[in-house]
């Protein structure tokens, strides 16, 4: 946690499933069966998590690692993994969409999102001194390369009035926003929204927009999520009991309830925290709403 950071007047994280994850990540709320899908990369693993019933199923074994994926209006998963690889998954069986990407040869996917009309953006990780590189999967399966000198694309998000969309560049530690037309799917020039200085070692990773348009963004040996608003301003966090903070997003039948993946669990302990990897449900008075739905081959 950064020293002068206010300390949000919220709820205190939920332990939901203290599983000791690798890289959890990716949460993202299925609405017609009111569960959590998220997952661990590393592992090559995909989850559901009941808030019903407590219940975290495995739901798809990949034999590389996942990066993200996004849920498909019929209720399938468009995966994206390790090399390049992006496959449709039905009912648990994949079927190869992609089958891979050179420049992902020794690298994967990391974050995707779907945007409005069922596109995705989806982001690499750098390969060696090779930049990492923001891609747009276009409805009728045509690959975009969009953005080719990121030093890690992660956390995405939209505002409210669907004008901008917000890219994590983890390396560099910063938050831009960019002109959106959701038309044609365009992004306009990039424009700082945050970047963190030089004082500590946390980083920003996952993140998701509320419906004020506040982002709330995950932060990687940060032990928290933290708070801005709309202009970029820091408005406070909110500590978790675990290093590295990896993603959120908003869930529950109103969208009230934020569940967040957490890493480092292959290294439990005093740094990491002994929930380390762990997933987490916070109340922080505010909502988000349903992730979009891409329709690649819709």
């Amino acid at each position: 946690m950064r020293e002068g950071t206010p300390i949000l007047d919220t709820g205190s994280p939920e332990l939901l499933v203290d599983h000791p994850s690798v890289t959890g990540e990716g949460p993202l709320w299925h609405q017609e069966t009111q569960t959590l899908i998220w997952v661990d990369i590393p592992a090559g693993q995909i989850f559901r998590f009941d808030p019903a019933t407590r219940r975290n199923d495995l739901v798809f074994q990949h034999d590389g690692e996942i990066g993200g994926y996004t849920i498909q209006e019929d209720g399938s998963l468009i995966v994206f993994c390790e090399g390049g690889v992006i496959l449709r998954l039905i009912g648990g069986h994949p079927e190869t969409i992609v089958e891979g990407i050179d420049a992902l040869a020794n690298s994967r996917f990391n974050d995707v999102i779907a945007d409005p009309e069922g596109r995705i953006f989806a982001g690499t990780m750098p390969r060696g001194d090779q930049p990492a590189h923001l891609y747009r999967l276009d409805r009728d399966g045509s690959l975009s390369l969009i953005l080719d000198d990121l030093s890690l694309a992660n956390g995405m998000g939209f505002s409210p009035d669907l004008s901008i969309m917000y890219l994590t560049d983890s390396n560099n530690r910063r938050i831009y926003r960019m002109p959106y037309d959701r038309s044609t799917g365009a992004l306009g020039n990039r424009a700082m929204f945050m970047e963190l200085d030089d004082d500590n070692d946390d980083v920003p990773d996952g993140m998701t927009v509320d419906i004020d348009g506040n982002i709330w963004s995950a932060r990687w040996d940060g032990s928290g999520i933290y708070k801005y608003n709309p202009q970029g301003k820091l408005l406070g966090n909110v500590p978790f009991p675990v290093r590295k903070v990896s993603s959120i997003t908003f869930g529950g039948p109103d969208f009230a309830n934020a569940y967040v993946t957490t890493a480092g669990g292959n290294h439990r302990g005093k740094e990491e925290g002994m929930l380390a990897g762990s997933l987490f449900r916070v109340n922080l008075k505010t909502r988000g709403r349903a992730p979009f739905r891409s329709r690649i081959g819709a």
